[in-house]
């Protein structure tokens, strides 16, 4: 009987172990949502990107893919976007889906314009 207590035991601290681990990495991983205004972008394509993917400009993440929708009369990809507060984007500003390397995650990159006046909440990028 005491050796399958010990089993016991040791399978509970293992099990304890595991489930410390498993909350550590989801609070710590890149699957949070960047808190923020929200824009719309209106794409043909959209392979790999998912909810959660990175919005960047100039390579540094400033926003997160919230949701992605088709449009039924249109057909086209519709992506919702949060992008941080404090980052202003001119209303001319252009949207590409990229990947990190040839076999990396897909992102939605960012190329910001030159208009004086910025994208506001629920903004369309082109």
């Amino acid at each position: 009987m005491g050796k399958n207590l010990v089993e016991t035991l040791i399978g509970a601290v293992v099990l304890g172990v595991a489930v410390i681990f498993f909350v550590f990495a989801y609070s710590k991983g890149g699957l949070k949502t960047v808190e923020g205004y929200t824009l719309i972008g209106k794409f043909d394509r959209v392979d790999g990107l998912v909810e959660g993917s990175d919005v960047r400009l100039s390579g540094i993440k400033i926003g997160t893919i919230t949701q992605q929708a088709l449009d039924p009369e249109t057909y086209l990809a519709v992506l919702t976007m949060s992008i941080k507060p404090d980052i202003k984007l001119p209303r001319d500003s252009s949207a590409q889906v990229a990947s990190d390397g040839l076999l990396g995650d897909k992102y939605l990159s960012l190329q910001a314009g030159g208009d004086d006046e910025m994208l506001k909440e629920g903004g369309e990028i082109e």
